[in-house]
């Protein structure tokens, strides 16, 4: 199974489509964190650890949601493209390695669905642990936004860099997004 799934990872549109769903949840997920904070902040939450544990209920959402989601949409695609081959083939595949790597493949790009949105999250959260003892909150709500405004840049760099644009150009265009978000929520939250 695991050489399966090691061989899956190698197929271009196994992983094009893991790296859209990775980087569009993510995307979502570090969104949903910067607004978070700053409305932690803005509403006087004062233990860092009350906002970590409001920003995991959100990883936990937004992770089932990416998984779930892809899961349930990736199946109604495999089984369109397995009919679509069977139709072909005038055969049926059930239990061949055409439908085992079907199945591996929605996993794939479950699981990468789902990691995006908690990496987009936990990651910006880190600083509230020190908040109080290291970080005031001022302080910790500053580093989160950072830190997930770097996600947002690193993502869009990325893309950028696969797709020959600007590397740092699409990171900053996607790191925006963090800016625009914690704007508005300082500008309409307060």
């Amino acid at each position: 199974m695991f050489g399966r799934l090691v061989s899956l990872l190698r197929e271009d549109s196994v992983r094009a489509i893991s790296r859209r769903y990775f980087v569009s949840n993510g995307f979502d997920g570090a969104l949903t964190c910067i607004g978070l904070v700053i409305g932690a902040f803005l509403t006087g939450v004062t233990d860092g650890v009350t906002v970590v544990k409001i920003g995991l209920g959100a990883a936990v959402g937004l992770t089932t949601s990416g998984v779930w989601s892809v899961w349930e949409i990736e199946r109604a695609e495999k089984l369109a493209e397995l009919g679509r081959i069977e139709d072909a083939m005038l055969a049926d595949l059930s239990g061949t390695a055409v439908e085992r790597d079907k199945v591996a493949a929605r996993s794939i790009n479950a699981a990468a669905s789902g990691l995006g949105p908690l990496v987009g999250i936990v990651v910006p959260l880190v600083p509230f642990f020190a908040a109080g003892t290291v970080l005031s909150m001022r302080m910790a709500t500053l580093v989160s936004v950072s830190l997930g405004t770097g996600i947002l840049f690193t993502f869009g760099a990325y893309m950028g860099s696969i797709s020959d644009q600007r590397w740092y150009v699409a990171g900053l265009r996607m790191a925006l997004a963090g800016v625009a978000v914690a704007v508005v929520n300082l500008l309409f939250g307060g």
